[in-house]
């Protein structure tokens, strides 16, 4: 006679197999939790600041400086401390003239450059433009600085005495003479900032006649 249930499963066994499965199931339920907050942190975790481009003068440069390509070049910033008036694009500033002495790493903005946007801000007049008065004498360069009020003059006519053509002019820098200017002094130029009508008058006067600055007694 055939004992009964010895076709039977072991207990012992099946209830290994159980646990084994729960051990199993609960390692995979760790896990699929351990990796959902894991992707949870990431998503939330702060990313790199936002940046952007901006053009950086890549060496020390002196006033009146006519930019080159190799002066400046292209670098990341944080979006947030972007200074306003930042350029971007560094084909754009070539051959610009730089008001002031810049130091190598600093981020160019337009007030940095001669044009309409220093031009309004050193008279605080929005229609302000800058124009180049020739020095006659070379002497009074070394006296003209960033911000210095002049009055422009016209030489005297035969039997008179000078014209001021305009008054109260703003320097914005001194440039330097070209390569084929004879001499270290000569040829030099203060540009200045007037309103337009008015620096329309003095660039169309030193087309023809001899044009000077005569520094002002009070700023």
């Amino acid at each position: 006679m055939t004992e009964r249930g010895s076709g039977r499963r072991d207990p012992l066994a099946w209830l290994r197999t159980q646990a084994t499965w729960r051990r199993t199931v609960v390692a995979r339920r760790v896990a699929a939790s351990a990796l959902l907050v894991l992707a949870v942190a990431l998503a939330l975790r702060p990313s790199g600041p936002e940046t952007v481009q901006v053009v950086v003068v890549a060496r020390d440069l002196p006033p009146g400086a006519v930019l080159a390509p190799a002066d400046v070049t292209l670098r990341p910033w944080p979006a947030e401390i972007v200074p306003a008036g930042a350029l971007g694009v560094a084909a754009e500033v070539e051959g610009r003239v730089v008001a002031g002495a810049v130091r190598a790493g600093e981020v160019l903005t337009d007030l940095r450059l001669a044009g309409p946007a220093l031009a309004a801000g050193a008279t605080g007049i929005a229609d302000a433009a800058a124009v180049p008065v020739r020095l006659a004498d070379p002497e009074i360069a070394t006296l003209l600085t960033t911000g210095t009020r002049v009055d422009v003059v016209m030489a005297a006519a035969e039997g008179g005495g000078p014209t001021v053509i305009a008054d109260s002019a703003v320097v914005l820098t001194v440039l330097e003479p070209g390569p084929s200017s004879p001499g270290a002094s000569r040829g030099r130029s203060a540009l200045v900032a007037l309103p337009r009508e008015v620096a329309t008058r003095v660039a169309a006067a030193s087309l023809s006649d001899q044009v000077a600055v005569t520094l002002r007694s009070r700023y």
